[in-house]
């Protein structure tokens, strides 16, 4: 299946779950990053439970420090 992620196609196999992903992007350790799924940031407790369908939109929003 193809998802979005930061609006660039992704192949994934079926039945993929946030937390896969963010494993695929190598982003388990990352710090003050959010992610939202068709315009809904999902907590991080809920990417298990999160299954990724054709076409779904990925963003991957990074915090930045500034002033």
């Amino acid at each position: 299946m193809i998802v979005f992620v930061n609006d660039q196609p992704k192949e994934l196999e079926s039945h993929v779950n946030l937390s896969q992903l963010v494993g695929m992007l190598g982003l388990t350790d990352a710090k003050g990053q959010a992610l939202a799924l068709n315009n809904r940031v999902i907590p991080r407790s809920k990417f298990e439970e999160t299954l990724l369908h054709e076409g779904d939109q990925i963003l991957i929003i990074q915090a930045t420090q500034g002033g």
